[in-house]
């Protein structure tokens, strides 16, 4: 089994305190228990109320802060990787009575407007990589809430295929936000209630108004949960469940795990560093450069020598390189607003690794790198931060990375109408492949080359046309692939201006605006989640009525009583 990953080196002493690191190992968890009894995977909570990520507050009655997702993130890794004899993974506690109670309240009344939805934004994506995983990895998901289940408890259960509670006379569900905190669940919790369980609107708002929720029978009744059974059936109810769904899966029986060997990284004062990609800090423009790289010649194109390499494949290294570097960026980087794309080595390198992910689709081990990828560039979709491609001499945005350039605000690339810059370097080619064709789909359900044309056909149909040829500035232009071509001599002040004036707008208003434009058209529960948490939640967290000195969620706990400013607005 692989072993804790650990960074080489940190920027500071100062920095040292404060960074938050999204990587982790079974052998480190302190609030997760990871078991395995044939096809069926375990996920038991127990929270060590004594080992929150930050100072101050207790992770009472099975409550959790980003160190819990942390670990639950990389426990779903494992499950997908290690073992793919799984085929249910059960998420249930191993406290009596409690099942979970939800975000602890006390960090989340301690913590700045930035680590709430930052936090809020990789819980959800958690929640998601659930879901993602019993769309396209054959991993059902049942919730066995064995207690109270309340907040993002509930919204946990919520994300999993199936909900059973115990009918114990006191076990309930419910989401408690908006009466007992002033503000919304702020992990999917309302949009899964109506969108994903079809709950009556009227019942809804009877839920989401109860503190103390809906128990068993009547939870039910209102399709909050899928089943129940008193206690002493509970344990075999699931397990019964359980063995039924994994039935349905067409995971493999009796294929060796791929290792999470941990990444080689290191982090200094520039910025981090992997093995495929690179990320250069620039704190006087605000902006991180982050550059990955194609894989080396001569990568492995038949099964067993892809298996052979297991975590050091290229397709599935690099989506973990880039995964790490943009939660690490996005964590404890907030004020490096502007992220510019960049690529490096050989095009067709990168398209016959594509090739074979092609070829090899219906591979277990294909199937959870493709997922790794599309997981990954979603993350990179909803990341509230600008976006620039540069295509240059020496990149290779082609097929699987073109996907890099596609997810940005916008890409510029180096036109050279003599195929050669003045120090004798080749003009840069972009290509696409069948990837870019609905491998790696958006949160909103539609490949970025078909959201970039508005579904519109005929410019799709022109971009197909195009697939597996090497694309100059002109011809990408022509097919609406790229935002703009200056010539070498235009180039480094177009740039230059481009990022500057960025730079100098409201990044509140940049993070409203490109989430917007980000995902016209076709709305799905997950962008209805995403959007939730940007507008409402984002609103609501910062208005008095929530956190002001006398705010619902200021006085949580004190016994003194929120006190409202009741305009409307």
């Amino acid at each position: 089994m692989s072993q804790p990953a650990t960074a080489l080196s940190r920027e500071s002493p100062a920095r040292e305190a404060s960074f938050v690191s999204f990587d982790t190992h079974p052998d480190r968890y302190a609030h997760w228990k990871l078991a395995f009894d044939g096809p069926v995977a375990t996920l038991t909570l127990d929270i060590d109320e004594d080992r929150g990520l930050r100072p101050g507050y207790k992770l009472k009655l099975n409550s959790y802060d980003l160190g819990v997702d942390i670990e639950l993130a990389d426990a779903l890794q494992r499950i997908r990787f290690e073992h793919p004899e799984a085929r249910t993974v059960v998420v249930t506690s191993g406290r009596e009575r409690i099942f979970c109670s939800g975000a602890n309240i006390f960090m989340l009344g301690l913590s700045s407007h930035a680590w709430k939805v930052n936090f809020c934004k990789f819980t959800n994506e958690t929640r998601n990589g659930i879901e993602d995983s019993s769309r396209h990895s054959g991993l059902k998901f049942i919730a066995a809430c064995n207690g109270t289940t309340a907040g993002g408890g509930y919204e946990l259960a919520l994300a999993c295929d199936e909900i059973f509670l115990v009918d114990d006379r006191s076990s309930a569900v419910s989401l408690p936000e908006v009466p007992l905190l002033g503000v919304l669940p702020g992990t999917g919790g309302l949009t899964r209630v109506t969108d994903k369980r079809r709950v009556r609107r009227d019942h809804a708002d009877i839920f989401c108004t109860l503190v103390e929720g809906v128990r068993a029978a009547r939870a039910r009744e209102w399709r909050l949960i899928d089943g129940y059974a008193k206690p002493q059936q509970f344990a075999d109810t699931v397990k019964q469940r359980a063995l039924e769904l994994a039935a349905t899966s067409d995971r493999p029986h009796g294929a060796s795990g791929v290792a999470l060997t941990p990444l080689e990284r290191t982090i200094d004062d520039a910025g981090y560093h992997y093995r495929h990609v690179d990320v250069q800090f620039d704190r006087k423009a605000r902006s991180a450069t982050i550059v990955v790289s194609a894989p080396a010649a001569g990568a492995p194109a038949d099964l067993d020598a892809i298996r052979a390499q297991g975590a050091a494949w290229w397709p599935l290294a690099m989506a973990r390189e880039l995964d790490d570097a943009i939660l690490l960026l996005r964590g404890n980087e907030l004020e490096l607003g502007t992220w510019i794309l960049k690529t490096a080595g050989d095009a067709a390198a990168v398209l016959a690794v594509d090739a074979t992910l092609e070829r090899f689709a219906s591979d277990w081990f294909v199937r959870e790198t493709t997922g790794m990828l599309r997981r990954t560039l979603a993350r990179l979709d909803v990341t509230s931060r600008t976006l620039y491609a540069l295509i240059e001499p020496g990149s290779c945005f082609a097929g699987t990375l073109l996907e890099l350039a596609l997810a940005a605000d916008r890409s510029y690339m180096l036109a050279l109408p003599d195929g050669r810059t003045d120090d004798g370097r080749d003009a840069p080619r972009i290509a696409l492949s069948q990837r870019n064709f609905g491998a790696y789909p958006m949160v909103n359900g539609l490949a970025r080359i078909d959201a970039r044309f508005c579904g519109e056909a005929a410019p799709i149909a022109g971009a197909k046309d195009a697939a597996g040829r090497l694309l100059a500035a002109d011809e990408a232009m022509s097919l609406g692939l790229v935002t703009a071509a200056p010539d070498e001599l235009d180039w480094a002040d177009e740039i230059r201006l481009a990022l500057e004036e960025r730079a100098s707008l409201s990044p509140d208003a940049l993070t409203g605006m490109e989430a917007n434009l980000r995902f016209g058209g076709v709305e799905t529960m997950e962008t209805r989640v995403f959007a939730r948490l940007s507008a409402w939640q984002n609103w609501i967290f910062i208005r008095p009525n929530a956190t002001g000195e006398t705010g619902a969620l200021k006085v949580f706990g004190t016994g003194a009583r929120a006190k409202f400013n009741w305009e409307r607005v």
